[in-house]
């Protein structure tokens, strides 16, 4: 295999974007919102809902003794609010199991709720500086395109830690920059749909490139459409409960104009069954 660490690294160090939870001292439990809320968030919303959330609750302490529905207050539009409610029990156990520290340990980490895979491996490598795979899906396409000329990743599975693990330096203080780099390098030059090639540091050894570019299918799953699904008039739901909290809202009143009434009940249900909104008599609320 070709060595991929040693271009990717200079690059790194002069190409990285300035984000928060890369600068020196940003700590563990900043590392760890973060990974919360990236997940299936762009980096620029993530930015300005991570300052503030950090602002008002700067440790896990801080938010486990806060209500749960603050959280989902707090999570405002980032999407996804359930990761609002994940992220609450995770500082719920990270005081009972771990005195308020969060855990560099991989598979401590795992026993939290809402931590997988990824974000066990991201807070150990970029919080505490260990030797592990990192891969989300920038890292995922690069590898897909580097090793195995291909032009999208199949869908992830135990095959990626592996490959991830393949480029790794043993020196752990660069396998950590190449984590990072990796993944930079997706988001910001080897993207899904325009690669930049021509700015590529890995250019020279990646299969894709050496192959003509084939184009070799996509089997990555499709978002569905938003406007008029079911998570649009979730989202409505929320939104009128974030506003309204902390005081409850008569069931018939809310989002009482939505255009299709079962579509309506069907979101309010859902977010009761996801223990995102509580119902007491006929009236609705965010969980307490």
């Amino acid at each position: 295999m070709p060595d991929l660490a040693t271009p990717l690294i200079a690059w790194y160090r002069t190409a990285a974007r300035d984000l928060p939870w890369r600068r020196p001292g940003f700590g563990a439990w900043g590392v760890l919102v973060s990974e919360f809320m990236l997940q299936q968030t762009p980096v620029s919303r993530v930015v300005p809902h991570l300052e503030a959330w950090l602002a008002r609750w700067p440790t896990p302490a801080a938010l486990a003794a806060d209500a749960p529905a603050e959280a989902v207050r707090q999570w405002a539009n980032l999407g996804y609010p359930r990761r609002a409610l994940w992220l609450h029990k995770a500082a719920i156990e990270i005081v009972q199991r771990h005195g308020g520290r969060v855990p560099a340990d991989v598979d401590a980490l795992l026993a939290l709720t809402g931590i997988g895979d990824y974000t066990a491996r991201a807070v150990a490598v970029f919080a505490y500086g260990q030797r592990h795979p990192v891969v989300d899906t920038n890292t995922r396409r690069v590898l897909a395109r580097a090793i195995d000329a291909k032009a999208q990743p199949d869908p992830p599975s135990r095959r990626d830690l592996v490959a991830m693990t393949a480029i790794l330096p043993h020196d752990v203080a660069a396998s950590t920059i190449v984590n990072a780099a990796t993944m930079e390098l997706g988001a910001t030059v080897c993207t899904a749909r325009t690669p930049r090639c021509e700015e590529c540091p890995i250019s020279g050894a990646c299969a894709w490139r050496a192959a003509g570019y084939p184009d070799t299918g996509d089997r990555r799953r499709r978002q569905a459409r938003y406007e008029g699904s079911d998570r649009q008039a979730r989202g409505a739901v929320l939104r009128m409960l974030r506003d309204a909290a902390p005081a409850p809202i008569p069931l018939a009143q809310v989002v009482a104009d939505w255009p299709d009434a079962r579509q309506r009940d069907r979101a309010i249900d859902s977010l009761i069954a996801d223990g995102l909104a509580e119902a007491t008599e006929d009236l609705l609320r965010l969980p307490h």
